[in-house]
């Protein structure tokens, strides 16, 4: 048996903090070959996940990259070929395993080349079930889906947070080398703070002091579902993101039925108030009697968080979601996405459940970003 030493942080921590980039604190990551008794090998991955607040409803999610080349390139280990306690949800803090198995996938001499990185993300449990979504697609102006609808969806979990600069500027220092990824509004000290040095194929990325746990913006329809795709991830619908910001008929599912929904039909996520009412400010909005002339660091109001306790639901950056746009009007006509939740720069009209934009994928903006989510 070999045994080798990794260091989650290995590459990108030449560069930058990890600690600012949202990433879950996870250390002591080691590696050993095995062949087990049926004759085939797996490597066992071990790291301790130093997050005393998990839970069940607040999780981890866990995810593994793998280089065979000291770190030329990188892939993420698909989750069919994983098992243990360590990889997927991860509920609770403390030492954790990870299993890969396979006969090519891990038909190595040895670990001499090998890399790992271990990566964690805070996420919230949205527990299946009914909900009421009043949005349709195009703002609510389709003529043939006016009304309200109950729709009902599977169990999923959803970033807690909006995805940050320095998460994103580690996946850039990993597969960003050409410039993929990156634009020169990224720049921007205000509403991003990501800088390129070096030219291609050697473009490496710096965050801008300080910034690292804002919101990254300027980013694709693609960029957002090619780092998504990077970390095992997808962009939420619409639906999913209206149930995480309103809640279902139940909180703890239909299953369970302990915990109805005092305001299933909220405006906003902390209820009905106006985001500035009685001179308390509960999110990031247009102007500065927030406290923010732009973006925020995510996770700013955590009083007024959803009822599954998702950040950010309301103003800071609007995201991007999967869906297209498609009223019966405007189907079959290409590109246009939907785009939920408001931003900083957006009037409490623009803040609520049901209000939502749309942009063609290629669209860069400095109001818009995204978070993932891990649908079974």
């Amino acid at each position: 048996m070999s045994k080798i030493l990794l260091v989650a942080c290995w590459l990108t921590s030449l560069l930058f903090d990890l600690s600012l980039a949202q990433w879950l604190g996870i250390s002591g990551v080691e590696a050993s070959l095995e062949v087990t008794e049926f004759g085939g090998p797996r490597v066992v991955i071990k790291y301790d996940l130093d997050e005393e607040d998990l839970s069940p409803e607040s999780p981890a999610y866990v995810f593994v990259r793998c280089s065979k080349d000291s770190g030329q390139h990188w892939s993420l280990i698909p989750s069919k070929y994983l098992g243990g306690n360590g990889r997927g949800i991860v509920e609770s803090a403390g030492g954790r395993q990870i299993f890969w198995w396979g006969t090519v996938e891990t038909s190595f001499a040895s670990l001499e080349r090998i890399v790992f990185q271990v990566r964690g993300i805070r996420m919230v449990r949205i527990p299946g079930g009914e909900f009421t979504m009043k949005s349709t697609p195009g703002g609510g102006y389709d003529g043939e889906r006016i009304g309200q609808t109950v729709s009902s969806l599977p169990l999923f979990y959803l970033a807690k947070y909006e995805t940050t600069v320095a998460m994103y500027a580690d996946y850039l220092n990993e597969v960003g080398g050409d410039g993929t990824g990156w634009n020169s509004r990224m720049s921007d000290t205000l509403r991003c703070g990501i800088f390129q040095e070096n030219s291609p194929p050697d473009c490496r990325y710096m965050v801008v002091p300080g910034r690292g746990k804002y919101p990254v913006t300027y980013v694709s329809w693609y960029d957002a579902a090619a780092f998504l795709d990077w970390c095992g991830l997808s962009l939420p619908t619409e639906a999913q993101w209206e149930k995480a910001f309103r809640g279902g008929k139940f909180l703890d599912s239909d299953s369970l039925k302990q915990q109805p929904n005092p305001l299933p039909e909220r405006n906003y996520p902390w209820g009905d108030e106006e985001p500035g009412e009685g001179g308390i400010f509960r999110c990031n909005g247009r102007g500065e009697k927030d406290g923010y002339a732009n973006t925020a660091p995510v996770g700013s109001f955590p009083q007024y968080s959803s009822p599954y306790r998702a950040g950010d639901m309301a103003g800071n950056i609007a995201e991007w979601t999967v869906d297209w746009y498609t009223t019966t009007y405007h189907a079959g006509l290409d590109g246009f996405r939907m785009v939920r939740g408001g931003s900083w720069r957006s009037f409490p009209s623009g803040l609520d459940a049901i209000s939502g934009a749309t942009s063609l994928p290629l669209g860069e903006s400095g109001i818009m970003g995204f978070r993932g989510v891990l649908e079974f």
